[in-house]
């Protein structure tokens, strides 16, 4: 009785490439969304360089000045009166 069973191992197909990389693209995914919960959760001290270079006051190169709008050709103005149904 003994002799009738099979244990040989089943017989697997070999994975074809789109199942290999499909995968591999699971695996990567999963440590990338570890890797972004863990820089949420994580948190990482600021340089005490960073916290100096606010202070220090902008040069004229750098301050920006307030842009003003331009209406656009394309644009049809808008209509006052509503329409009569």
């Amino acid at each position: 009785m003994a002799s009738d069973l099979d244990f040989s191992p089943p017989e697997v197909p070999e994975p074809t490439f789109l199942e290999d990389l499909l995968r591999y693209g699971l695996f990567l995914g999963a440590v990338f969304q570890l890797i972004c919960v863990l820089a949420i959760i994580v948190p990482i001290p600021k340089s005490y360089e960073a916290e100096a270079e606010p202070s220090e006051p902008r040069s004229a190169e750098v301050t920006r000045k307030p842009k003003t709008t331009v209406p656009s050709v394309n644009k049809r103005p808008k209509k006052e009166t509503k329409k009569k149904r």
